[in-house]
């Protein structure tokens, strides 16, 4: 007896076709499964086995061979176990072939028959729906997630004895059904606010500039001068997300089993904020199974660095081929996968080690060598990848006491929104959607300088020595600027707020 079941599994943040064969014959009692399985993998025949008996049905007492093609991909996780159990029920007669396509199955079973939810269940029904299939049935707390995606009707189920019933057309079973246009107007923006912001202007204009154009930024200051607070409500003023950057955004998720029940979508722009303590395979990804790291999980939207110089140095380097890219590409001896990562970087630390440094109240008490010795944690290379370097001042009482909200989120996010579409009709037919991942050829097109300008970048580029790099960082911030002015040609002014946003450089530093 031989039934061929169809699932998925991953590979990267996409998804392939997996077919489950299962053959019982004859032979003294075995239950063996090939196809490359992995630990996880390896163990379902304990908890198929178990399931499928005591949710009243009998297990064959036979020769069971389970093979997972393509037989030449490892295959790891619990989500098989659904498929073999169905496979076997449905090689020993219990429930009937299906004259009509068949269905996709994905899920992880307890031992009394419950199906438990499973990671990735948004990639496989993307994908599923290039297959041939009626549709894909899910745990039923994974049925949201996968009901987002048009094209393949999705079925949750609770338990081994409902699906049994609805596969034999004992009991209904309707697809799920997701709201995606109310999921975006309930999610897509966070609950803080720029209006919650006391002082500090020109910081948040920094950050609008950076917000304009997907700039990276640094914000130095003392211990209580704002500089988290002023980070977390970043994804405020940031555009809103498109359906295909959330659905990228939430299969990166998905994967790693982040998403909540409830939220089938990340419509808001993730805010990712690691703790200095993590290690490189944490940040950039990585593993024996290799699984997105935190640039990765940031896709689309924010990574905040808190305590920048806390961080291990080699960790910090790591983020140089992302910053550039806007991937992240891990290399094992099996396999070689790519990741998205591309993020808007956001740091904030302190001028020293004891944080007092240039501080209006309080003296430092670090020495020159030790104030040296900590700055050389952040490298020359790494800080010319950051677009934008702000100092975050003490707030005086003046500014902390004023009983008036500062500007509201939404009117930043109003001109952010304005100098976005600008950029977007500017790159049409581009896969560059923003100022700060402007090409060389692109840079030469669109931020031609008059001779003010020239001249001024020339004396400056001499006078502080500034890297090639750092020479167009400053002129695709200039052209942030000016998009935000609604200006067409870079002006001198416009390159003049973006030079002074450069105040950190290793000459300065």
């Amino acid at each position: 007896m031989l039934a061929k079941i169809l699932s998925g599994a991953l590979l990267g943040i996409d998804a392939y076709p997996v077919e489950v064969e299962v053959d019982i014959s004859q032979g003294l009692p075995q239950f063996a499964t090939v196809g490359l399985p992995e630990g996880a993998v390896k163990e379902s025949k304990d908890r198929v086995k178990s399931a499928i008996k005591n949710s009243g049905y009998e297990f064959p007492v036979r020769r069971i061979t389970i093979n997972l093609a393509p037989a030449g991909i490892k295959k790891d996780g619990a989500a098989f176990d659904l498929p073999m159990a169905i496979g076997i029920l449905t090689a020993t007669g219990v429930i009937r072939e299906r004259r009509e396509a068949p269905l996709a199955f994905l899920g992880e079973l307890s031992l009394d028959g419950r199906i438990k939810p499973v990671r990735g269940a948004l990639p496989v029904a993307v994908a599923a729906r290039q297959w041939s299939v009626s549709g894909l049935v899910l745990p039923e707390e994974n049925a949201r997630e996968g009901a987002i995606v048009d094209g393949v009707p999705i079925y949750g189920v609770r338990d081994l004895g409902q699906l049994v019933d609805f596969l034999n057309g004992a009991q209904p079973l309707e697809p799920c059904q997701v709201d995606v246009d109310a999921l975006f107007t309930r999610d897509s923006m966070p609950d803080v606010d720029f209006a919650e912001v006391r002082g500090q202007e020109h910081v948040k204009r920094a950050m609008e500039v950076a917000a304009a154009g997907q700039h990276n930024l640094l914000m130095m200051g003392p211990p209580g001068s704002g500089k988290t607070m002023l980070a977390r409500r970043l994804p405020s003023i940031l555009s809103t997300q498109s359906f295909d950057e959330a659905l990228e955004t939430t299969k990166i998720h998905s994967i790693m089993g982040l998403l909540p029940g409830q939220d089938a979508l990340v419509a808001c722009r993730p805010f990712r904020s690691p703790h200095h303590t993590i290690s490189d395979a944490g940040l950039i990804g990585g593993g024996t199974v290799p699984r997105p790291g935190e640039v990765s999980l940031a896709h689309n939207g924010v990574l905040f660095l808190d305590e920048l110089l806390e961080f291990k140095k080699n960790v910090l380097e790591m983020l140089r081929q992302p910053l550039e890219d806007g991937q992240v590409t891990i290399s094992r001896a099996a396999t070689t996968l790519t990741y998205p990562a591309r993020f808007m970087l956001v740091a904030a630390t302190n001028p020293c080690p004891c944080g007092y440094l240039g501080d209006s109240l309080q003296s430092c008490s670090c020495t020159p060598q030790m104030i040296q010795r900590y700055r050389s944690r952040l490298s020359g290379p790494l800080l010319d990848r950051i677009d934008l370097h702000v100092e975050v001042p003490r707030i005086p009482h003046r500014d902390l006491s004023n009983p008036a909200d500062a500007e509201s989120s939404a009117a930043i996010r109003a001109r952010v929104d304005a100098a976005r579409e600008l950029q977007r009709q500017r790159f049409a037919g581009s896969d560059i959607v923003c100022n700060a991942h402007m090409t060389s050829r692109q840079l030469r097109r669109f931020c031609r300088l008059d001779d003010p300008g020239r001249q001024l970048m020339e004396m400056v580029t001499d006078r502080l020595g500034y890297s090639a790099r750092t020479y167009t960082r400053i002129l695709k911030v200039a052209r942030t600027i000016a998009d935000l002015a609604g200006q067409e040609q870079i002006r001198r002014e416009h390159l003049a707020e973006a030079i002074q946003y450069r105040s950190l450089d290793r000459k300065t530093f």
